[in-house]
């Protein structure tokens, strides 16, 4: 046994680095040589509508360049040779393939190449690019281009020449961003185009390289709109790409802030929102304040004024006596209590009967059943466990993103992002094994110390079954998240398989990604989980490891009210609650969308951070108050309840996600909306187990203060 743990160490090790290195593989220093070679990788080609539905560039019929990367030259030609790529690459739907391009630094230069005679295929494949205006996209020396396929257009002549080439001197991408309007979800393919309107082809592109000293700092592509061609069975293609080498002054640390929107990300509005949120926060935390706690102010004299009666009374009894003359009745501050005529109330004016009224409704009565072990506790403490993890793999990936000046900015670099969540979530299953190993502890210890006496605590069948309960734990806190999210992403990887995306994920992805989960995020939280099992939690005492909760459970359970109010009812308030969360959020997540949907680049981490420590707090400030109210009706089951107010966010969110589909988007087509929805699934579901734990963390610190500030016989 002892052999194979360091082995097992090493390996779980091996794969963390592989992973946490598996970015920096293939990049350079970006520094070059005079007459050095500069690689050109082109990445993908598909609709600008829809971001998913993206192909790999020679997908369609473009030629090879005649330079010595031809595919006819030999073994040593690099034409359409696939780059590696790290696991958040592939992740990401990257697929950067050699252009075929000799570049060198930093001599201008043409290149060309011309097509074999089209056929209908080939011809079809570009009538629809330009149909559908197909965008292409390449990187060299990390740096993105983008540039369009073709136009759809009348006849050509000088005047539609001369309107093209006005389109083409604001940029081939925001040529794009007009032509694509928002909310119109064409379904026209080349086959529905109007018969006034033909297909046309760029064929002469100039690529414009900047350069600072030996450093590229800045890459510009155009389209010559002189080059359209109609395009035609038959017909043969001439390719020509234009190198053009600038020297400039522009730094290379500020090259990517030219693909950065300041103007859409730091505008008013998104200041406006946070400081909106903030007033919020501020609101809820003086609801609770100016409500909560004089209110439990109140109910604590009122608890404290019948506790005083029933022990006049028993004083009485035990005297003989019954007659007037009793103690004045003071509150908690020492100040006189009045009854409803305004006259001072004394021991014995109160009666068994106000002792009654007092205690016959409110939350102090449920503290036999509050601390009471949820239904279906092995599935509860998994999904918390999974919450808890979701909670700091979130934090740890928006800090690894705030810290950007200090290791490199995270969008500078494909798929860090999507890295950095895999290597926070593979260390964070500690995390939530150890969450719903103590929870699970907590509650199970407690059920079975108010078990009724026919059930022994100590007896094999009660020990059978709590194994079988831990078992159960902790098999849902290693499978729950992994199942769905591997659920989801199989639909999805079955779909962009079918359509020939660049979006399916390779099988040794898969592999690798399995490995990584096998053996590293499974024993992580199997330890994680005994951990939490043999904690001292709640204290300790002198039950060691055992949970002590402010008050006994009973062995049988309370009857829970059906005739209360409607604030009362859970099912009313946890809508309600979700809402307030949403509406702290919302403003954040169109920016957030907007980065995923339409080719931006999110940059404002700090923004993030700030809505996401506001989101915690509003989240929990709205689970207190829909808590309090149900124990005041009470209504003991909270567990769920509090849980259920944090997740419901994540319906308004996924119900915003269908508003930003059909209002601010073009996607169209069965590909890009299964996508679409899949994503917005299983984003939602992932916020709204990180809410809901949220939600319960607030709603437990909050049951536990006001029970152990109240008397209880």
């Amino acid at each position: 046994m002892t052999s194979r743990r360091p082995s097992r160490l090493v390996v779980s090790s091996l794969l963390v680095w592989m992973a946490s290195t598996s970015v920096q593989a293939g990049t350079s220093d970006h520094k070059y040589e005079p007459n050095e070679h500069v690689e050109l990788w082109v990445n993908k080609v598909g609709p600008y509508a829809n971001p998913q539905e993206a192909y790999e560039y020679y997908t369609l019929p473009y030629c090879a360049p005649d330079t010595k990367h031809h595919p006819d030259v030999g073994k040593e030609a690099r034409h359409n040779e696939l780059k590696t790529h790290s696991l958040g690459e592939r992740l990401g739907g990257h697929a950067l393939r050699h252009s075929g391009h000799d570049l060198t630094f930093p001599k201008p230069g043409s290149e060309e190449c011309t097509t074999a005679p089209l056929t209908a295929t080939q011809a079809q494949a570009f009538v629809r690019a330009a149909s559908d205006q197909w965008f292409y996209q390449m990187y060299l020396d990390d740096l993105p281009v983008w540039g369009m396929v073709g136009e759809m257009l009348p006849e050509f002549n000088d005047k539609v020449a001369s309107s093209a080439q006005q389109k083409n001197a604001i940029s081939d991408l925001d040529h794009l961003d007009q032509a694509v309007v928002p909310g119109v979800h064409s379904t026209s393919t080349s086959s529905t185009t109007p018969d006034h309107l033909k297909a046309y082809v760029y064929t002469t592109r100039t690529l414009t390289v900047s350069y600072n000293g030996n450093r590229i700092v800045k890459v510009d592509l155009t389209s010559d709109p002189a080059s359209l061609k109609e395009i035609k069975e038959g017909i043969e293609l001439n390719f020509k790409l234009l190198v053009k080498w600038e020297s400039t002054l522009l730094s290379y640390h500020s090259r990517f802030d030219r693909y950065l929107d300041h103007a859409f990300f730091k505008h008013q509005i998104h200041w406006f929102s946070i400081f909106n949120s903030f007033m919020m926060v501020l609101f809820l935390m003086g609801i609770v304040a100016l409500i909560l706690l004089r209110t439990l102010r109140k109910d604590y004299a009122r608890y404290a004024l019948s506790n005083q009666t029933a022990g006049a009374e028993n004083e009485s009894l035990l005297e003989g006596g019954g007659g007037g003359g009793g103690q004045p009745m003071v509150d908690e501050n020492g100040k006189p209590m009045v009854d409803q005529d305004g006259h001072a109330m004394s021991s014995n004016t109160g009666g068994s009967g106000n002792a009654n009224t007092t205690e016959d409704s409110g939350w102090k009565q449920v503290h036999g059943d509050v601390f009471r072990a949820p239904a279906l506790l092995p599935l509860f403490a998994a999904i918390l466990g999974t919450g808890w993890q979701l909670i700091i793999l979130t934090l740890g990936v928006i800090l690894f993103a705030v810290a950007g000046p200090l290791h490199g900015q995270v969008h500078e670099e494909r798929g860090e992002v999507l890295h950095a969540i895999i290597v926070c979530y593979s260390l964070s299953s500690i995390v939530a094994g150890y969450a719903s190993g103590k929870f699970f502890k907590q509650y199970d210890s407690a059920t079975s110390s108010s078990a009724l006496p026919s059930v022994r605590p100590g007896s094999s069948s009660s020990s059978s079954s709590t194994n079988m309960l831990w078992q159960a734990t902790m098999a849902l806190t290693v499978f729950l998240l992994p199942t769905v999210t591997v659920a989801i992403l199989s639909i999805l990887n079955t779909v962009s398989l079918y359509y020939g995306t660049i979006n399916t994920i390779p099988f040794l992805v898969i592999m690798k990604l399995f490995l990584l989960w096998i053996f590293v995020s499974v024993p992580l939280c199997i330890v994680g989980t005994l951990m939490g099992r043999h904690s001292s939690a709640g204290g300790g005492g002198a039950g060691g490891g055992k949970e002590h909760f402010p008050c006994r459970v009973n062995a049988i359970p309370r009857p829970i009210p059906e005739d209360v109010r409607w604030y009362g009812k859970p099912q009313n308030l946890i809508p309600f609650c979700g809402l307030l969360s949403f509406g702290s959020i919302f403003i954040e997540l169109y920016y957030v969308l907007t980065s995923l949907w339409n080719y931006k680049f999110y940059h404002v981490y700090g923004f993030l951070l700030g809505v996401y420590a506001i989101l915690t707090i509003v989240v929990g400030m709205t689970t207190v108050i829909c808590v309090y109210f149900c124990l005041n009706a009470e209504h003991y089951l909270w567990q769920w309840t509090a849980f259920g107010c944090g997740a419901s966010t994540a319906v308004y969110v996924f119900l915003y996600g269908v508003y930003y589909f059909i209002f601010k988007t073009s996607m169209n087509g069965m590909l890009q909306t299964v996508f679409y929805f899949g994503y917005m699934s299983l984003i939602a579901l992932n916020l709204g187990t990180l809410c809901g734990t949220l939600g319960h963390m607030a709603a437990s610190k909050f049951v536990r203060t006001i029970f152990q500030n109240v008397k209880v016989d």
